[in-house]
This record gives structure tokens, C-alpha cells and sequence, in this order.
């Protein structure tokens, strides 16, 4: 069961910070954690060789496939190029406005496996097959094609800004790990075959481009499921971390009443009524007083008192009987 703390819908402005602090973070790390290029030259190489040994360099032939027919090129490129950046916003967007008892986990879940993948980056980086020798066979389908779309020759990036992007952050592919984040919120959280069809098609789609497009090895894509797996079990006790946190510190805008004057707490604990309290000593002995305020009770389960005044209540006029019972003035 997804772990939930609170049915309060989160704060849109909030929820919105975060996601940009968080996203400006991975993308400022992703930059400072370019490494040496022979070693990400070395690092992809080493891929090659053990995809090889074990049949599992599906990249080769998707990669001849897209360079040779254009009509499957093209819209792969424009598939690596934007959905990456345009399905995962959307699917957080719905999940926050259909299904916000869900929302956070979800939203907890992408966060730690973005940022493990940057853990990933930083520990190995590597060369993607597009930027291997020629003599490796591999062709930048985005290169080849930037004729057609707004990028260029470097990566996904818009053409001329390819120096903001590291180019050898490829293991583990968080293109297919994010889809895989959102075939799993579509299948849990949709409830029409569409959307159940989408659920599996993206993720697979997207792992035919990233190999096709010679953007990422078949094992980036085996590593980029093992980050969101990560991810997933890590979720739960994070929240539980972030819950524990967030108790310790005082609410200042939580709107709780405050705690009862020590005086009237002695009282309402030990059934001791205050002078002239009449028929409330009855109601405060033997349990909690109902008395949340001089002159003011509530019923059981009421939060904000009413205007019901106990004995203690405004003097009498002058005027009045003094041969009245108290209880009936």
C-alpha cells in the first residue's frame, strides 16, 4: 500500500519550489560531474564488450534500423527530444490534482531516484555509443537529423546550448527510468484501457529510442530501472524521516489552540470548579472540562466554543430577583 501521512492536499506553490529546487540541483550536479573523457571512453567500451559477450547489444541493429530509414529516425528523435521533459511534469500535474493522497509518494518516489542516478553519473561516467569511434558502427541519429527538430549535434539539447548538458552522464539512463515511473503511476492510478495501454507502451517505447538513437546502452536501460527500484524502497522511509522532522519543528501557522492557562488545567485534571462555577463542577469531574474560555463551554467534539454561557456568566441586573436560582438567571 502507497504510504500516506495526511488527507490534506499539498500546497501547489510549495510542491512547485521543491520540484525546481530539486531538479536545479540534478542538473547543476549533472554538469559538475563530468569526469575524465577517457575514462568515460574506457567506461562505454566496457559496456560494449560485456553486451556482446552476453548477445544483449540490442543498440547495434536498432541503431542501423533508425540511421537507414528515416520515417522511424525522425519521430524517435523528436520522442527522445521532448517527451522526457514533457510526460513527467504532466503525469506529476495529474497525479497532484485526481489522486493527492498519492501524490507525495509518487512525488517522493522520482525525486530519490533522480537523484541516485546522479550518484550514478558521478561514480561512472560514460561514453554513449553515438559519441564511440565510427569504426564501432554507431551513427548520432540526433546529428544526422538536426535538420528536422531544434537540436543540434550534441545530445538532446536545444542547438547551440549543447555545453549545458554532460553529454557522458549515460549510466544510468533516467530517460528510461522516468518512464518507468510514469507506465507505474498510469497502470496504478488510471482507470481506462488507454491509459493502461500507455502505461506499457511508453516505458518500452522509450527504451527502443534511447538504444536506436545510440543515446544509451541496453545496460543503461537495465540501470535505469534497477535507480527507480532503489528509488521505490527508499520512498517509505524517507517520508517517515521527513514526518519525524517536520513534528520536531513548531507550526506557528498551524492554527492549534493553546494550551490551557496551569491554573484552569489543575482544575478541569483534579474536577476542582473555579468560585461560581455552579453547575460546571459536574461537567469537569470525572473527565475533560468542557470549558475552553471564561464565560464559554462546547459540547463534546465541538472545536470552537459557543456563545453558551456557563454560571459563571455576566452579573445580573439590578433589577433582577435575587431569590431566582442561579441556575435560571
Amino acid at each position: 500500500m502507497p504510504y500516506t501521512t495526511t488527507a490534506r492536499r499539498p500546497r501547489w506553490w510549495a510542491e512547485l519550489l521543491l520540484i525546481a529546487v530539486v531538479y536545479g540541483a540534478y542538473s547543476a550536479g549533472r554538469l559538475l560531474a563530468r569526469g575524465d573523457v577517457s575514462t568515460a571512453v574506457d567506461n562505454g567500451l566496457a559496456i560494449l564488450r560485456a553486451e556482446k559477450a552476453l548477445f544483449l547489444d540490442a543498440e547495434t541493429p536498432l541503431n542501423r534500423l533508425f540511421t537507414d530509414t528515416p520515417a522511424i529516425g525522425v519521430p524517435a528523435d523528436f520522442v527522445y527530444a521532448s517527451l522526457h521533459y514533457l510526460v513527467t511534469p504532466l503525469i506529476l500535474v495529474w497525479l497532484f490534482r485526481r489522486r493527492p493522497l498519492r501524490y507525495r509518494a509518487a512525488r517522493t518516489w522520482l525525486m530519490l531516484s533522480t537523484l541516485l542516478g546522479l550518484v550514478g553519473f558521478t561514480l561512472v561516467p560514460t561514453c554513449p555509443p553515438r559519441l564511440l569511434d565510427a569504426t564501432h558502427g554507431f551513427v548520432d541519429t540526433m546529428a544526422q537529423y538536426s535538420s528536422y527538430g531544434w537540436w543540434g549535434g550534441e545530445a538532446s539539447a536545444p542547438r547551440g546550448m549543447g555545453g549545458l548538458t554532460n553529454q557522458y552522464a549515460a549510466m544510468p539512463s533516467l530517460h528510461v527510468g522516468w518512464a518507468l515511473w510514469c507506465g507505474v503511476m498510469l497502470w496504478r492510478h488510471g482507470r481506462t484501457p488507454l491509459l493502461r495501454t500507455l502505461a506499457v507502451a511508453y516505458p518500452l517505447v522509450t527504451t527502443l529510442v534511447v538504444m536506436g538513437t545510440a543515446n544509451h546502452y541496453f545496460l543503461d536501460a537495465v540501470a535505469g530501472v534497477a535507480v527507480m527500484g532503489a528509488g521505490a524502497l527508499l520512498a517509505r522511509p524517507a517520508m517517515r524521516l521527513a514526518d519525524r522532522v517536520r513534528a520536531r519543528v513548531p507550526n506557528r501557522f498551524s492554527g492549534r489552540a493553546a494550551e490551557p492557562a496551569a491554573g484552569s488545567a489543575a482544575g478541569a485534571v483534579t474536577g476542582a470548579a473555579p468560585a461560581g462555577a455552579g453547575s460546571a463542577a459536574g461537567t469537569v469531574s470525572g473527565g475533560k472540562s468542557p470549558i475552553v474560555g471564561a464565560g464559554c463551554q462546547t459540547s463534546t467534539g465541538e472545536r470552537i466554543p459557543g456563545q453558551r454561557t456557563t454560571s459563571a456568566g455576566p452579573t445580573p441586573s439590578a433589577g433582577a430577583d435575587d431569590s431566582t436560582p442561579a441556575a435560571a438567571r
